[in-house]
């Protein structure tokens, strides 16, 4: 799968993507029914918002019968990147530090969370 900026997205869109993205296929109704507690969203909404994500080749279509289903285009893994990214930048001044010493001190994760994550990334490339 091709890694594509997904920069520049609202928050629904992004939130689309990312249900996308989590699912695997999808029709139409299935992302408005997983997005709606947070964006209650018509069917003519929902559309629009995905005909624009396909045409920035985030996410593609194949139809069977009369129904419209969607996949993404771009690994889940590089969503969530991209979503973390974005709010390292916005919370926390692009520092990563600053962000793993919040969920630690939030306790999201723990210090022997972290030290095992160091011990597992330190020896890539």
């Amino acid at each position: 799968m091709t890694i594509r900026n997904t920069s520049g997205l609202t928050r629904l869109q992004q939130a689309i993507l990312d249900y996308v993205a989590s699912k695997g296929s999808v029709t139409a109704d299935q992302v408005r029914e997983g997005v709606k507690r947070e964006h209650p969203l018509k069917d003519s909404s929902v559309r629009t918002l995905l005909r624009r994500l396909e045409a920035r080749d985030l996410i593609s279509h194949t139809v069977e019968g009369k129904t419209f289903i969607f996949r993404a285009e771009v690994a889940s893994t590089s969503v969530a990147a991209s979503a973390v990214r974005r709010l390292i930048d916005g919370f926390w001044n692009g520092s990563a530090e600053k962000f793993l010493t919040g969920l630690v001190d939030e306790k999201v994760l723990s210090s022997a969370d972290l030290r095992r994550l160091a011990k597992r990334v330190g020896g890539r490339k």
